[in-house]
C-alpha cells in the first residue's frame, strides 16, 4: 500500500509538471531550451562538477516558472469575482523572480561555455564518444523523454503507470544495449538481457502493461540507444 501511495505521488508531481509543460509557452520554450543546453553541456565534455552546477540552474528556472503559474491560479481563483490591484503586484513578483532565475542562468550559462567550446566539431564528437557515462546518460535522458512523450500524446497511462509504451520496459531495454555495446563479454550481456526481459514479463504479470506495451518499450529502448550509440561513438 505505501509503495501504491508512492507511486501515486510521483505521478501526481509529474502530471503538475506536464501541465505546466502543456499550458504555459513559456515554460514549454524553458523546457525544450533545458533539454538542449543539458544535452550540449555533455556533448561538449562538461566536467561532473560543472553538470552539477548547470542542472541545478536550469531546476531553478523550470521550479520558477512552475511556481509563478502555480500562484498566478491562486490569484485567479481568490479575486475572481473582483479585480483587486494587490493582485497584479503578486503576480509581478513572481514574475520577477522568474525573471531573475533566467538572468542567473544566461550567466551561469556563459561562464561555463565560453571556456568550454571545442575548437572543432570534431573534436567534440571525439571527446563525446570516447566517454561510455555520456553516451549512457544522453541515452536514458532521450528513452525517457520519448517515453514520457509518447504517453502524452497517445493520452495512455500515467507517467510513471501503465500506458503506451511501457516506460520500465524501455529503459530495461535501454540499458541491456549500453551493456551489448561496451562489453564484449558474451555472459554479461545475456544476464543483463534476461533482467531486463524478466523486468517487462513482470509487468505484464502484474496486468500493468499489456504485451504490445511492452514490446514497444523495449523496440524503443533498444533503437533509441542504439542509434546513438552509433552515430556517436568512436
Amino acid at each position: 500500500m505505501r509503495e501504491h501511495k508512492l507511486v501515486e505521488s510521483f505521478n501526481a508531481a509529474i502530471e503538475g509538471f506536464l501541465y505546466v509543460v502543456k499550458t504555459e509557452r513559456n515554460m514549454r520554450i524553458h523546457f525544450l531550451f533545458a533539454i538542449f543546453i543539458l544535452l550540449l553541456g555533455i556533448y561538449l565534455g562538461f566536467r561532473p562538477q560543472e553538470l552539477m552546477i548547470l542542472a541545478i540552474t536550469i531546476t531553478l528556472v523550470l521550479v520558477a516558472e512552475m511556481i509563478n503559474t502555480a500562484v498566478e491560479l491562486i490569484v485567479d481563483i481568490i479575486v475572481e469575482m473582483e479585480f483587486h490591484p494587490i493582485a497584479k503586484v503578486i503576480k509581478d513578483a513572481v514574475a520577477g523572480a522568474v525573471l531573475l532565475t533566467v538572468i542567473n542562468a544566461i550567466i551561469v550559462g556563459y561562464l561555463l561555455f565560453s571556456g568550454n567550446v571545442p575548437f572543432t566539431l570534431e573534436d567534440g564528437i571525439t571527446r563525446l564518444g570516447q566517454s561510455p557515462w555520456h553516451l549512457t546518460f544522453i541515452s536514458i535522458i532521450v528513452v525517457l523523454s520519448l517515453t514520457i512523450i509518447g504517453k502524452v500524446t497517445l493520452r495512455s497511462g500515467t507517467p510513471l503507470r501503465g500506458g503506451m509504451p511501457s516506460g520500465h520496459a524501455a529503459i530495461a531495454f535501454a540499458m541491456w544495449t549500453v551493456i551489448a555495446f561496451l562489453t564484449r563479454n558474451a555472459i554479461v550481456t545475456l544476464l543483463a538481457f534476461i533482467m531486463a526481459f524478466l523486468i517487462a514479463r513482470h509487468r505484464i504479470r502484474d496486468s500493468i502493461h499489456t504485451v504490445w506495451e511492452v514490446v514497444a518499450g523495449a523496440i524503443l529502448g533498444i533503437l533509441s540507444t542504439g542509434l546513438i550509440f552509433q552515430l556517436l561513438r568512436q
